[in-house]
């Protein structure tokens, strides 16, 4: 028993360091890349781009509120295991996001270099998303936002990506050139294809809690040898 609960407890300690690691690699990206050339993503990420350019108002505060009112509202969609990951990704990358701010800016400027900026922006959300997401968390109030239009509407859910990136782009043009809009169009394209290489096949994979849930209807429904 003792045995199970030390490789339970080592499991945990893998999955919420990769989780971790995934915002830390998300967060320089975004600073780094992002928010000093005019790179931008779509759906939440690019909205907390688009406050801080407007509103002044850090992606460190406005990250964590965006996500936070999307997982209330996904709460019966995305089920109790799925939140309390998503929660612990939104305050690791609020945490990393505030500690690039003190530092600084690690790499150099890339404003004049739109498409090297794009790629490079695309590579570090991908890696840091798609680590999260592979995890068991999620990056942010994107997937809540978009398995509530799911649910809304029933569109398919990759359109329901789309689309919460595509207006988010759109509202970016009222401070980003379109060249710059078509290079974040490249990031969002680099990105989606690294989140999906690393998240593979997950989710064909049952929850753990899917898994009881089952097992308990089996054992239910299990008629006694004669």
């Amino acid at each position: 028993m003792k045995m199970l609960q030390k490789a339970e407890i080592r499991r945990a300690a893998a999955r919420y360091g990769l989780l971790l690691l995934g915002t830390a690699i998300l967060s320089f990206g975004l600073y780094n890349v992002h928010s000093q050339s005019q790179i931008t993503e779509g759906g939440v990420f690019g909205l907390q781009l688009l406050f801080q350019h407007w509103f002044h108002i850090s992606p460190s505060i406005t990250g964590p509120v965006m996500d936070i009112a999307c997982y209330l509202a996904a709460w019966k969609l995305l089920g109790g295991g799925f939140i309390k990951n998503a929660v612990i990704a939104s305050l690791g990358y609020s945490f990393f996001y505030s500690l690039h701010e003190r530092t600084g800016h690690l790499l150099p400027y890339m404003g004049d270099k739109p498409l090297l900026a794009a790629v490079l922006g695309g590579l570090f959300v991908g890696v840091g998303v798609g680590l999260i997401v592979r995890s068991g968390g999620a990056s942010g109030g994107d997937d809540a936002l978009a398995l509530i239009l799911n649910k809304l509407t029933k569109v398919k859910l990759e359109k329901c990506y789309l689309a919460t990136d595509v207006v988010v782009l759109m509202l970016s043009l009222s401070y980003i050139s379109p060249m710059n809009i078509a290079c974040s169009l490249v990031t969002v394209s680099i990105s989606s294809f690294l989140i999906g290489k690393l998240y593979g096949d997950r989710e064909e994979e049952e929850t753990p809690e899917q898994k009881k849930r089952k097992a308990a209807v089996g054992m239910a429904g299990a008629v006694p040898e004669k």
